[in-house]
């Protein structure tokens, strides 16, 4: 007689839901999100494994890296309980395919929360809540702390669950074609997204000074001629809005001509190179640490 198939029921899928809701806990600059990752699988790894050996090795499994946007990590923890689900039942699912599945998703999952909930979703509820608060209502802020609340957890949920049928289907062809396709497509989105925000979010200042031009009179402002008090303020401004420089001279930097051409390109170039280090193995805390180093020597030097 074959043994009964071990099947997570919903409140076990709940219980990983509410866990995950402290995946930034025990954030690390080795392994990141581990920590919380492992402790989200804990109710369904006691679920899925009756030996203590079974359970340890599978709490190590899922001490390993692992870095996305804390809520879009919910996809990502549906698929991997339906791959665990599976393996507990005799699916040939090894470490490798579980962990493939975690690090093909997070880092292109990980570009789709920033702007989806710091950049839009928050700032309108925040606007909301705040033109309230304003105007003396106290269901401002409490409009807002639901409300997020709100969408925040049923994002997660459902999101969740929606990664835990996927997932089932995923472990249906172990032989890559449906997993290659999720992932594929994960990539295109996460990368897209993340390649509009490099230049939001990587800021590189090269000062060294290519050229130094003494314009001719008239076209700046000439602070020692002006009236004082309000009156030259006004002045001030009426040649600034009319075209004339502030200074004298017009200082162009390396980083002028650069943004000139090609804006973005330094962060651009710096982003490719952390992403080829991180594919050399290089440890993200060592990368962290070479760029201080070299962001203060750049800038004791006049490069930065």
């Amino acid at each position: 007689m074959a043994d009964k198939k071990i099947t997570l029921s919903k409140n076990d899928r709940l219980a990983v839901a509410l866990r995950s809701t402290f995946i930034q806990g025990s954030w690390n600059y080795e392994r990141m999100q581990n920590g919380g990752w492992c402790f989200a699988m804990i109710p369904a790894i006691k679920k899925l494994y009756s030996t203590k050996e079974d359970q340890t090795a599978a709490l190590k499994r899922h001490l390993e890296f692992f870095n996305t946007h804390p809520y879009i990590a919910s996809p990502i923890l549906g698929v991997t309980l339906a791959l665990e689900e599976e393996r507990a039942n005799g699916a040939p699912v090894d470490d490798v395919a579980i962990q493939g599945v975690k690090i093909g998703m997070m880092g292109p999952l990980a570009g789709v929360g920033d702007p989806v909930f710091w950049y839009t979703v928050r700032p309108i509820l925040g606007a909301l809540g705040a033109s309230l608060a304003m105007s003396g209502n106290l269901l401002g802020p409490v409009l807002f702390f639901v409300l997020w609340n709100v969408i925040r957890w049923g994002f997660m949920w459902y999101t969740q669950e929606f990664g835990y049928r996927a997932g089932s289907r995923i472990t249906e062809d172990l032989t890559g074609g449906l997993l290659q396709k999720v992932t594929k497509g994960a990539s295109i989105l996460g990368m897209f997204v993340l390649g509009s925000l490099i230049e939001r979010w990587v800021s590189i200042n090269w000062t060294p000074v290519v050229s130094t031009v003494q314009l001719s009179e008239g076209a700046y402002i000439e602070w020692d001629q002006l009236p004082n008090g309000g009156a030259g303020i006004k002045m001030a401004l009426q040649q600034y809005l009319s075209g004339m420089s502030l200074e004298p001279t017009t200082v162009t930097t390396l980083q002028d001509n650069l943004d000139s051409l090609i804006p973005g390109f330094s962060a651009v170039l710096l982003t490719l190179l952390c992403m080829w280090l991180l594919k050399k193995n290089i440890s993200p805390i060592v990368i962290i640490l070479g760029l201080f180093v070299v962001g203060i020597v750049f800038h004791l030097i006049g490069l930065m």
